[in-house]
């Protein structure tokens, strides 16, 4: 058969390895030449991840260790069956135009994954199956253009006004309203000329659709609502009959003219400039009118019929998974500087040229909606029209699956800066070192520096300052930097504490392995185990610890990085750690497989050793007294020399008295004379050699046969031997010591528990000195040369707006995780004055809680709502989408506290 190089060319049945090549080869290909419009399908992770692991496909480099792990596994996978994606949809008849019904809250990775049309293909000719998924990509952004694919597409409610029937219409959010009109028409088989739609949102006719080449995203139309279809009938509309569209009388209503002429940012100049309360801009008497007070996106009554009159208290509808977008919006808008700014006239200070903006947009929706939710007489708003800059200006926060409200709060604070520079000519600034200055000098030039570029509200308010210092660990250079920050960032210090078991071997055959369980910090890193094992353990001065992960009797990776989380290590995996001299790494060292030669497979068993050979020990002989000496501990009873039954642990560290072991007293010969003695019981059982060893490279291929005669040249730093067991070694050495070690967490290991930390835990955290991650290497201007050096931060200045996230979310290469701890945060007299270390500050360090923005659940959607305090009443309120109510101070902390608002007292 003559093969074709082509993608996707392969005799059938392809090999895993062919079928990993071919779906490798076509996904490079659709990453190479991507564009708009191109097709992906939806594909069950379960499916997904049963396929890889059948090929042992390695995506990219933070996956390769489980892929490897995978492939080291003896048994081969199974092949997978039938593509089954019916998990993934509500109903496979139902299907609205190109798109199925999908379940909601599906998520990537978790749920579905996303592969190119021409994977799925080939997948479909392998394994049959579906029901096929497509999605096309989208190109959005401003500036920028970013892909994205549109997993959920827009659903609208079609209300057709002849009989009030409704349909559910499924359409791409950048479909034209023209491509809405076809789709309706062609549904419905009508005539386009005789057919409007009408954006129907809330069910108030509120603009008609005719900008055909206008996207619906542009339109504001958003997921599940309504929209209405009027059909001329004998030349006539509903209208011309003096009828609304739903058969109810038109009465004609007076339009009020606006009471402002002012421009859409603009606002009542006031004679005295400021005002230390809101209700003087929002008073019956005041003239002040919002520019955009559309009535499809205003809620006036309540459900009991009454009329409201609470300025600041309107809720806010979610328009589909926004509720993030929601408690982003209430945080801020119930901020008291930016709501006293946004109420006046804020137009002169609106930077329409500054290419990090928006030209203003965004600054002016944002005021526009403020204005409208600190106006009387509403309920409820639905922010639509911000929503469509927020998608245009920030795709990522485009369509409707959820985000993260810290991560818009990032970017609302940074747009509006922009928006709102002073500064119209950005000066260029060369930046410069201290070099030898007071830090009080160095940190006001570069905060005038920083000023000279930035100048706005949001700098007034909500920028500080802090102070990083690096350490370089090799020459010891210290690098110190002034940088200004919009919000802090802190890390819940692990009130979760884990428990980890870790079985450590001697490297020198002085005692019998014995398992250790230690407790470290969580979100702790390798060198927090190392530490509380050596504790544990009772490590001497002149020892150090090899740590590694064992898997399937093979060494899966050296644990060399102190600076690696913990979080890395799963509980079902197995560690071991070899108690080495403090110099193993400049001694040859010796890895030791175990292999079983009693049947024709020889199989690995047990645990890998690790021991050292001494400084000029090169030849075969010196291996096989090295490995007889760690092989010692294992000898049974009637192989042991007549000493070692009696010994026992006598200084109190290690194994228990009924745990037979060796130690390191001086009662015992030293390594050379104990290893002689060994040889002594082999040699006169067996008159030879009694250590089959076999030198293995990195692939596990067996190689040359370790003789004693043989001699070690070159210089190697490491040597890999296979061990083989026979009936002969089982029955000098036990074995047993080597088989079923414990995993890091077993049954004997409690549940960890939760406990609440402090706010300022949290801030200690933050501002602790920690090594920089081998992703965030500093360039040393002294050494020349990239370091890992050591970071420390301190607060200089504060800002009068205080913004604290707390990182609840983590990630790492097997999960994602949400840490519900309760955070211990304080609603009055917030005192920070012993973390700033700007001397003789004049500005007051007691803030007071005005915001938070809560979520709940985990990461898979959860939910978001805020807390918002209205000053002038004193008065906390929740704010959950369009409903808002009363909450007592005492009900605010929760373990729901995400990112917290605090104002200075002044």
């Amino acid at each position: 058969m003559v093969m074709s190089n082509s993608p996707g060319a392969c005799s059938l049945p392809c090999s895993p390895e062919e079928e990993k090549e071919i779906v490798k080869e076509l996904i490079r290909v659709s990453e190479a030449n991507l564009k708009e419009g191109d097709v992906f399908c939806l594909i069950s992770s379960r499916w997904w991840r049963e396929w890889k692991e059948y090929v042992g496909f390695d995506e990219n480099v933070e996956h390769s260790n489980f892929a490897k792990k995978q492939k080291d596994v003896l048994h081969a996978p199974v092949r997978p069956g039938e593509i089954d994606n019916s998990e993934l949809i509500l109903n496979e008849m139902n299907k609205e135009g190109d798109f199925l019904d999908l379940r909601g809250n599906l998520q990537e990775g978790e749920d579905y994954d996303l592969v190119p049309l021409e994977v799925w293909k080939k997948l479909v000719e392998w394994y049959n199956g579906g029901p096929e998924i497509p999605r096309k990509i989208l190109s959005e952004g401003y500036y920028s253009k970013n892909f994205s694919i549109e997993v959920y597409p827009l659903c609208l409610c079609l209300v057709d006004a002849r009989d009030n029937s409704e349909r559910t219409i499924r359409i791409s959010r950048k479909a034209s309203v023209g491509d809405l009109y076809k789709v309706v028409c062609a549904m419905l088989e009508l005539d386009e000329t005789k057919v409007l739609i009408w954006d129907y949102f809330k069910r108030n006719k509120s603009s008609m659709l005719t900008k055909m080449d206008q996207s619906l995203e542009e339109a504001t139309l958003h997921m599940d609502q309504e929209i209405l279809l009027e059909v001329q009938v004998d030349g006539l509309w509903p209208s011309d009959f003096g009828m609304d569209s739903t058969g109810n009388e038109l009465a004609l209503v007076p339009i009020e003219p606006s009471r402002s002429s002012m421009s859409i940012a603009g606002g009542p100049t006031l004679s005295n400039g400021h005002s230390s309360r809101f209700g003087s801009y929002l008073s019956p008497g005041n003239s002040f009118s919002s520019s955009q007070r559309d009535s499809e996106d205003v809620d006036d009554i309540l459900s009991n019929g009454t009329k409201v009159d609470g300025r600041g208290l309107t809720g806010l509808h979610n328009l589909g998974n926004t509720c993030f977008m929601n408690s982003a919006i209430q945080c801020l808008v119930h901020t008291p500087p930016l709501v006293e700014y946004f109420l006046q006239d804020y137009s002169e200070e609106i930077n329409k040229k500054n290419p990090l903006g928006m030209q203003g947009e965004l600054a002016i929706a944002f005021g526009d909606l403020l204005r409208t939710l600190w106006s009387s007489g509403r309920t409820s708003v639905a922010p639509r029209a911000f929503k469509g800059k927020l998608a245009r200006f920030a795709p990522q926060f485009s369509g409707y699956n959820q985000h993260d409200s810290q991560e818009l709060l990032a970017f609302l604070l940074d747009g509006l800066h922009e928006d709102l520079n002073r500064v119209k000519n950005k000066p260029y600034i060369e930046a410069k070192d201290a070099n030898g200055r007071p830090d009080e000098e160095f940190a006001d030039e570069c905060w005038e520096y920083h000023k000279a570029r930035n100048d706005s509200l949001i700098v007034d308010i909500c920028q500080g300052q802090y102070k990083s210092t690096l350490v370089c660990p090799v020459c010891r250079k210290v690098s110190v930097t002034f940088d200004p920050f919009m919000y802090l960032s802190l890390p819940l210090p692990s009130a979760i504490t884990r428990k980890m078991s870790v079985t450590v071997f001697s490297g020198d055959g002085i005692a019998l392995p014995m398992p250790y369980t230690v407790t470290v910090s969580r979100n702790g890193c390798f060198r927090d185990l190392i530490q509380a094992l050596s504790i544990a353990c009772c490590l001497k001065s002149y020892e150090a610890l090899l740590v590694v992960e064992v898997h399937e009797h093979k060494i899966y990776r050296f644990m060399e990085n102190m600076f690696e989380p913990l979080s890395g290590i799963k509980d079902e995996d197995y560690l071991v750690a070899y108690r080495l001299p403090s110099n193993y790494n400049k001694l040859r060292r010796i890895e030791i497989l175990h292999r079983s030669v009693e049947s024709f497979s020889r199989k690995l068993l047990g645990t890998p050793l690790i021991t050292c050979l001494g400084e000029g020990a090169d030849s075969g002989a010196d291996i096989h007294a090295a490995v007889r000496t760690v092989l010692t501990p294992l000898l049974r009873a009637k192989e042991l020399p007549s000493h070692r039954a009696k010994i026992i642990n006598e200084n109190g560290c290690g194994p228990s008295l009924d745990a037979i072991a060796l130690t390191d007293n001086h009662t015992l010969p030293n390594g050379k004379d104990l290893s002689a003695h060994s040889m002594e019981i082999e040699t006169t059982a067996n008159g030879s050699p009694s250590l089959q060893l076999v030198m293995t490279d990195e692939r596990g291929i067996s190689g040359i046969t370790v003789n004693d005669d043989i001699t070690f040249v070159a210089p190697v730093s490491s040597i890999k031997l296979f061990l083989n067991w026979s009936q002969r070694e089982h029955e000098i050495y036990d074995a047993s010591y080597l088989e079923n070690l414990p995993g890091v967490h077993h049954s004997g290991n409690k549940k960890t528990r939760q406990e609440p930390v402090s706010l300022f835990s949290c801030l200690d955290a933050f501002l602790k000195e920690e090594p920089l991650g081998p992703e965030d290497m500093w360039y040393c201007p002294a050494c020349k040369e990239h370091r890992q050096a050591t970071k420390k931060l301190d607060l200089w200045r504060l800002p009068e707006i205080l913004v604290v996230h707390l990182k609840r979310f983590s990630y790492n290469r097997f999960m994602k995780n949400k840490l519900e701890t309760f955070v211990n945060f304080p609603v009055h007299n917030l005192d920070l004055t012993k973390y700033v270390k700007k001397p003789g500050s004049a500005e007051s360090h007691l803030y007071e809680l005005y915001a938070i923005s809560n979520h709940y659940g985990g990461l898979g959607g959860g939910h978001y709502s805020a807390y918002a305090k209205l000053i002038d009443e004193d008065r906390w309120y929740h704010f959950d989408d369009s409903h808002v109510s009363p909450v007592g101070e005492d009900s605010i902390r929760t373990s729901a506290a995400y990112v917290l608002f605090y104002q200075r007292v002044k």
